[in-house]
């Protein structure tokens, strides 16, 4: 089931996204221009009345939406690859000794050599959904690559042989 999202812009301020959950809650999320997120609850009584307010830093907010989000990016990637042709997902671990282990994203350059996109890190049971390129990489780590079959074969064999 969809959300449906009312954005408002805020002269001075920012965004608003207002939504209305399955169970009828009322909450928005407004977004400063300073980067702050404050995530707003409304009264089911009166919908003007705010009974809460989460204010998040920048950091704060990515972290939340993280969490929120990152559980599905894998399920999400699935779905997409059934819907488009020629489209592959792996996951490449990271074992202990590999040319990559302890060495950045960055240090890879995967998508130049091969064409495929690394879009998540699965550590520890944790999801880290689009990686920096100063993203470190250690044992254990499961890399998400997405792309044609020759990329992420390309990628697999870059993780294993440097």
């Amino acid at each position: 089931m969809a959300v449906e999202v009312e954005r408002t812009g805020l002269p001075g301020i920012g965004l608003r996204h207002e939504f209305v959950t399955s169970r009828g809650q009322h909450a928005a999320v407004v977004s400063h221009v300073s980067g702050r997120r404050d995530v707003v609850l409304y009264s089911s009584d009166d919908p003007d009345t705010v009974t809460a307010t989460l204010s998040l830093n920048s950091d704060e907010a990515n972290g939340v939406a993280e969490l929120l989000g990152s559980a599905r990016i894998v399920e999400r990637l699935a779905d997409l690859q059934r819907q488009v042709t020629g489209l592959k997902t792996i996951q490449v671990p990271i074992i202990a000794g590999s040319p990559y282990d302890g060495a950045t994203l960055g240090d890879t350059q995967a998508r130049t050599r091969t064409g495929a996109s690394i879009v998540a890190v699965i550590r520890a049971g944790q999801i880290l959904a689009s990686p920096r390129p100063d993203f470190g990489f250690v044992p254990g780590d499961l890399v998400v690559v997405v792309g044609t079959a020759e990329g992420t074969a390309a990628v697999t064999d870059i993780f294993a042989n440097g």
